[in-house]
């Protein structure tokens, strides 16, 4: 019993001190390991060299791509990108190019399988401080379209 007289035993008073002492070293580690934690790592490159579209916009990794700007008769579709450097790019696709048999509005589209290279990166004048490709090699891995070599290097002018 204890000494209140009301029949309820007395509970063994616990040591406060302890826990309170536990709970600021808690405290503490999560205060200094919060800053190494809450810090994301910096991006790779802020500004990545881009290739400029028909419609001069910056482009990074584009599924799709225009090369054909006046008539749209040629484009590259399903753009896989294993790599986007500094320096160069690399990415396999399907180069669509219009027959046009007999004229290019009754013409069909047809694939054909290509790996691209994107490379020669110059300041974008119009934008100071980005880079852009200005060279594109399309590599046709299986037939090219005619009358086109199945290895090809473009400048790119936009």
């Amino acid at each position: 019993m204890d000494a209140s007289g009301d029949g309820r035993r007395a509970r063994p008073a616990r040591p406060r001190g302890r826990k309170a002492g536990l709970l600021c070293a808690a405290a503490a580690l999560a205060a200094v390991s919060a800053p190494a934690a809450a810090q994301a790592p910096a991006p790779a490159d802020p500004y990545p060299v881009v290739v400029v579209d028909c419609f001069s916009a910056a482009q990074v990794r584009p599924e799709e791509y225009i090369l054909a700007c006046g008539d749209g008769n040629n484009r590259l579709v399903g753009l896989r990108w294993d790599t986007w450097g500094a320096g160069t790019a690399t990415a396999t696709g399907t180069d669509m190019v219009n027959d046009c048999r007999p004229y290019c509005a009754a013409g069909r589209f047809r694939p054909y399988p290509v790996k691209v290279t994107l490379s020669a990166p110059r300041p974008w004048p119009t934008h100071p401080g980005v880079q852009r490709f200005t060279v594109i090699r399309l590599l046709y891995t299986d037939t090219a379209p005619e009358p086109v070599h199945k290895d090809v290097t473009y400048k790119l002018v936009y």
